[in-house]
């Protein structure tokens, strides 16, 4: 999605699925890093001795950590309107976390326009992403996530 479009273009773009992206492994060294940043060395994450006799047999990526992924997964999906001279992250209307991603995983992303309003003279855009398992039935979470795109 890296065409430019109108404002109108994007609004008839709702309801749409807009991609999905490729996949993306996390390894073991990015876990413990992520745990460095955050201060969140819970065993579960970063230590595979312990972690294996939890009952996930091995360590886990963090759920924050998946989350975060969602910025450098979804890039190539987030609209680019005319005019917009920059778009921020505005939040998340619902996070839910449904299954654990398992060190080595590779994970993706799928993208649905779930809705994109006139607010304040710029335009906040509401997508429903899924980040995929791959060779799983439950994705790691589903998050509504909003950027607004200021002109």
């Amino acid at each position: 999605m890296s065409d430019t479009m109108t404002r109108e273009e994007l609004f008839e773009l709702v309801g749409q699925d807009l991609g999905v992206s490729s996949w993306f492994q996390i390894d073991q060294d990015r876990i413990n890093q992520f745990a460095d940043v955050t201060e969140d060395h819970q065993f579960i994450h970063v230590d595979p001795i312990r972690a294996a006799d939890s009952p996930f047999n091995g360590t886990i990526v963090h759920g924050m950590l998946t989350l975060s992924m969602i910025i450098h997964l979804c890039d190539n999906f987030v609209p680019s309107v005319e005019g917009v001279r920059m778009v921020i992250n505005y939040g998340f209307d619902r996070v839910r976390f449904a299954a654990p991603v398992k060190v080595d995983g590779r994970i993706r992303a799928a993208v649905k326009l779930l809705e994109a309003k006139e607010r304040s003279g710029q335009i906040l855009v509401k997508v429903k992403v899924t980040i995929e398992i791959e060779n799983e039935s439950k994705p790691a979470l589903v998050a509504e996530w909003l950027t607004m795109h200021l002109f």
